[in-house]
């Protein structure tokens, strides 16, 4: 096989993989670096080619995944960003839905707009729903509009008319006037970027994306240019939301798709381990330094979701900035091992802020003071001070105990150890309320349900957290720790398209029905520049009346949408008339997998001792430490244990027991703390 390499920035840390052309797994992790992160990416991608004596140029090709569109957004740093809408649309973004997200909560405020109205600018011209013109494009209008922005210094366009999904052509010609009077501005189309029904939610994608463009394609074009020079000659691939990966070229002009980039690839490799395991159903949870991920995965297959909303506060549905693209049904909490914890009303209050990679945790030794999820764990004695992250970050036992001690412990009252193991449970407290949001609230029972726990903290925490959902399973893949960059090389190649035409299904004929995939497997063959290996085809459905629906395959759709509706709310009627809305068609390219390497017969070797703090034996007890290298498949580990390898940390409860797999995952069942 070809080698090839991925890595996944994330809030705190950066994950790298390499796999070579003997299919041997090369992994390693470096903090981030603000506000660049290009420093790290480069940093770690040289000592890992250089560990491995792998050359760039044999390298078939680089997978990254970000969360800087995530971060962009959240932060709110762009500028010179404006839209242009319908005369009499200005206000679509601040009106939004007319929703309270809690409708008995009168102190609530509704999510800020991206863009300020006086960055917004109202063009003279209306289409119908159905695609007819009511007002022409006043192109006198709109050249002075375009000179406005041009003199206000605008960076970035996004132009979202209404009904443009079903008649572009106003907007197509005033991308043309932007680019004849104001050639320097970028531009983001609606009828491109989202060609879908629902004004709001259309205006908000193409503003996110009109909000990306300028940071995202510098930023890729920089990146994809370093490596060139050091003599890579293959792929660069893009995560996308969805699970699917994009030329990084793609990506620059639709950076919308990418805001979910890592947390996907997280959600992707915990779905092929489950299937190693036997375990097509699961959560997979994905805790790193920053924030703890979780996606319910079914029949092998991660959850999508068609809209979805970014930044939502307390995970409320209507809180968020929404986005019609193709993602992954992800809940992200502020739940990571730099999770700053802090006395609040007499208790412990955990995240959602973080101490990231600057100045990180206090134990990190890097100036940070508050005290966090990784201060705590090493003061419980799970986290070996001279081991953490392979010996590369020595970690400050002293420092933490100021931190927890002064910050948290004497403030309530409470010994360190109580402080500590406060924190502990606290934050595993919010992760089991996330984990029944992706579980309880999409329908599945999460005793049915195994878990799979990845990233640098998932797999001390992932123990308790199962035992407290009542979950039989708990998988913890080797290398967890750099699992998301696992998963960016087991992404398949993928581009999704849609398009709003509202319709009666059951009229509708076989005919027009090919005319509309066409047309969009003619966009993907211009957009992509080749033809696909295989197109798959969806159409979303709903009662007719109704106001939302649901995604199904084209191919048998009504019997589909039937069984998806009576699983998500009990019953589903065979004879009500059905309506389409939207269309859609994905453009796979190739499906590349990653080999995930066997480990081999041995002995294994006798595990340390060391003293860490289990509740459920009164406190500080005596347990095993096993290097996860040194275990061998088939062997069985009984808690209380810890097992530490270079980028994540196990921890097994008393009552919990494990088994080693042939690929080195660690199978456990969770026993009960009773």
């Amino acid at each position: 096989m070809k080698p090839q390499l991925a890595f996944d920035v994330g809030g705190t840390f950066t994950d790298f993989v390499l796999q070579d052309q003997q299919g041997r797994l090369h992994a390693m992790k470096r903090l981030t670096t603000y506000p660049d992160p290009t420093e790290a990416c480069l940093a770690g991608l040289d000592e890992l080619v250089a560990q491995t004596g792998v050359g760039w140029e044999e390298l078939d090709r680089a997978v990254h995944g970000t969360t800087l569109g995530s971060n962009l957004v959240i932060e709110r740093k762009a500028e010179g960003v404006a839209l242009a809408t319908t005369e009499g649309f200005r206000d679509v973004l601040a009106i939004g839905r007319q929703k309270r997200y809690q409708l008995y909560d009168l102190q609530i405020d509704k999510p800020r707009p991206l863009i300020d109205r006086t960055w917004i600018w109202e063009v003279p011209e209306r289409v119908r729903a159905d695609g007819s013109v009511w007002r022409p494009l006043d192109e006198a209008a709109a050249r002075r509009a375009v000179a406005a922005m041009r003199e206000r210094g605008v960076r970035s366009l996004a132009v979202s008319f209404l009904h443009s999904y079903a008649n572009p052509a106003h907007e197509r010609r005033f991308a043309e006037l932007v680019a004849e009077l104001a050639p320097g501005i970028e531009l983001s189309l609606s009828s491109e970027v989202s060609p879908q029904f629902r004004e709001y939610e259309r205006t908000s994608t193409t503003v996110v994306n009109a909000y990306l463009i300028p940071a995202v394609r510098e930023y890729l074009a920089r990146l994809g240019e370093v490596l060139r020079r050091r003599g890579f000659q293959g792929g660069f691939w893009v995560m996308q939301s969805g699970g699917g990966l994009a030329a990084a070229s793609t990506m620059a002009r639709f950076p919308v798709r990418m805001i979910e980039s890592g947390p996907a690839a997280g959600a992707l490799i915990a779905a092929r381990y489950g299937q190693l395991c036997g375990q097509p159903d699961l959560v997979a949870f994905d805790m790193g330094g920053t924030t703890a991920k979780l996606c319910l995965v079914t029949e092998g297959r991660p959850q999508t979701v068609d809209t979805f909303e970014l930044h939502r506060v307390r995970l409320a549905p209507g809180s968020g900035i929404p986005m019609n693209v193709r993602s992954l049904d992800l809940v992200e909490i502020g739940a990571g091992g730099g999770s700053i914890a802090r006395p609040e009303l007499g208790t412990i209050q955990v995240g959602p802020d973080s101490a990231g990679s600057s100045p990180g945790p206090a134990c990190y030794g890097r100036g940070g003071r508050e005290p966090t999820v990784t201060d705590a764990n090493l003061l419980l004695g799970y986290l070996d001070p001279q081991t953490f992250a392979g010996g590369g970050l020595r970690l400050d036992p002293e420092a933490a105990r100021r931190a927890v001690g002064e910050r948290v412990a004497a403030p309530l009252g409470l010994s360190l150890e109580e402080a500590a193991w406060g924190i502990h449970a606290m934050v595993n407290l919010n992760m089991e309320l996330a984990t029944r949001v992706v579980s309880i609230e999409r329908g599945h029972d999460p005793r049915r349900l195994a878990l799979v726990a990845t990233g640098g903290c998932g797999p001390a925490h992932a123990v308790r957290l199962a035992r407290a959902l009542g979950i039989g399973t708990v998988l913890v893949p080797a290398a967890a720790g750099v699992a998301s960059a696992i998963g960016l090389l087991a992404a398949e190649v993928r581009f999704e398209f849609s398009l709003s035409r509202l319709t009666a299904f059951d009229r509708i004929s076989e005919a027009e029905c090919e005319a509309i995939y066409a047309g969009m497997e003619r966009e993907a063959k211009a957009l992509l520049g080749q033809s696909p290996a295989a197109f798959v085809r969806e159409v979303d459905l709903r009662y007719a009346g109704q106001g939302y629906e649901l995604t199904v395959p084209y191919r048998h759709a009504r019997s589909a949408f039937a069984e998806l509706y009576a699983r998500r709310y009990g019953m589903a009627s065979p004879t009500e008339a059905l309506e389409a809305t939207t269309w859609r068609l994905a453009a796979v390219l190739g499906t590349p997998t990653v080999e995930l390497p066997e480990l081999p017969p041995g002995e294994g070797c006798p595990p340390r001792q060391r003293r860490a703090w289990f509740p459920e034996l009164g406190g500080w007890a005596d347990c095993k430490v096993h290097r996860r290298e040194a275990l061998v498949p088939g062997q069985r580990l009984d808690g209380p244990v810890v097992v530490e390898e270079l980028h994540s940390t196990t921890v097994l409860p008393p009552g919990a027991t494990a088994v080693v797999d042939r690929h080195g995952t660690l199978v456990v069942e969770p026993g009960s703390d009773r």
